[in-house]
């Protein structure tokens, strides 16, 4: 009697973890980035720099204890950025509220921060839980307005962007959320938080690592539980790929887009919390610009994946920290991260469609062989009997 195959028994598994289906999925990211590496290198060169001079200034900087602590630092806030972005992405709404959503849950966070001063272990959760309402508050117009009027959401949420900056500039104002002042200072600002509102940090040989990455960690691994070992992660990815199917199913896809848009908007919350609970303690007219869009970035690049987000925030806290000493060292233009970071993006998209038509090419030729081999089985008894 022959012992049973495992690799039989369970294929699913097998199939999960088959080395194919890893390089395919590494593949389009790594391309990206070794294409972006390419065509910024030739821009470097073409402005008479040495490329391999600011790639060696970059990975030498990174290699110090001080530009990791940065990089950690600065990833953290990315991370929930791209969370935000990619559980909207993973329903297939496009969420591009999502700078609005942190900057006006920051806002309310550091005005309750500054007005009330219990005890840390209550007044850090009471922050947290202010920041993910009003995201999550604000978030959810957009969800309503896409269900019950059949708005789309990408429109809705760009519109919401420009409602928030004009209720921040309505509310941050002396006298309201911020305090009265004699008029001499041109920059306005909220109180500073209470001393009990700053969140624990960890003195370490390159500086402060903000515990906040904590957090970010923890979002991450419910973004992945939630998403793959619950009920509602099965109806968010049935609803993404097929409305229609979702609903015959017995999804109501009405309500999962509004708690969706909900729970993105909540997690946006958060992504201005390292920087006022850790950082400034402050809220201001130039608070931490341009984190959501930068956000989406990183969730396309991770293909929105709470793993392959925390590998895409890495990497993009990389460049904003490295090539923040450039020009610092051999006159380097600190643009070129920027461009980096663009055609990261753009490289990404071509990348992503070459590797899908690779895989489905491949399939299609696996299919192809196992009928050909069924045929040949069954072609070979009929001959047999």
């Amino acid at each position: 009697m022959t012992s049973p195959n495992p690799a039989a028994a369970k294929p699913g598994l097998a199939q999960r973890f088959s080395g194919e289906r890893i390089v395919l999925a590494l593949a389009a990211p790594v391309l990206a980035v070794l294409l972006s590496v390419a065509i910024c290198s030739v821009l470097l060169a073409t402005s008479g720099k040495n490329p391999f001079d600011a790639w060696n200034v970059m990975l030498t900087y990174a290699s110090k204890s001080d530009g990791q602590v940065g990089i950690l630092n600065r990833s953290t806030t990315y991370y929930l950025a791209a969370a935000a972005a990619a559980f909207g992405f993973r329903m297939n709404l496009f969420n591009i509220g999502v700078e609005g959503q942190y900057k006006v849950a920051a806002l309310f966070a550091a005005f309750v921060g500054a007005k009330v001063d219990l005890p840390a272990f209550v007044q850090i959760p009471l922050l947290l839980v202010t920041a993910m309402l009003v995201g999550g508050l604000y978030a959810s117009v957009a969800g309503l307005l896409k269900v019950y009027r059949g708005v789309s959401e990408v429109i809705s949420t760009i519109m919401l962007n420009s409602i928030a900056t004009a209720i921040i500039g309505l509310l941050l104002v002396p006298g309201i959320f911020a305090p009265k002042t004699s008029g001499t200072t041109n920059s306005i600002q909220t109180e500073p938080i209470s001393q009990s509102s700053h969140f624990f940090a960890m003195e370490t040989a390159g500086g402060t690592l903000w515990g906040f990455i904590f957090v970010a960690a923890l979002v991450g691994v419910v973004f992945q539980f939630v998403l793959t070992r619950t009920r509602f992660g099965f109806d968010l990815r049935a609803t993404g790929r097929s409305e229609s199917a979702a609903t015959a199913s017995g999804v109501n896809v009405k309500r999962m887009v509004v708690i969706s848009m909900v729970v993105s908007g909540a997690i946006a919350g958060l992504i201005g919390l390292p920087e006022l609970l850790q950082n400034s303690h402050y809220f201001g007219q130039s608070f931490q610009p341009g984190l959501g869009f930068l956000g989406i970035s990183i969730a396309l690049l991770g293909r929105n994946s709470p793993i392959g987000i925390a590998f895409a925030a890495l990497l993009f806290a990389f460049l904003d920290v490295t090539g923040s000493v450039l020009p610092l060292q051999g006159g380097f233009p600190f643009e070129i991260v920027d461009v980096m970071k663009g055609t990261i993006v753009i490289c990404v998209v071509v990348a992503y469609e070459l590797v899908r038509r690779y895989g489905l090419k491949r399939q299609q030729q696996k299919v192809g062989a196992q009928l050909a081999a069924q045929a040949a089985a069954t072609s070979n008894k009929e001959v047999a009997a």
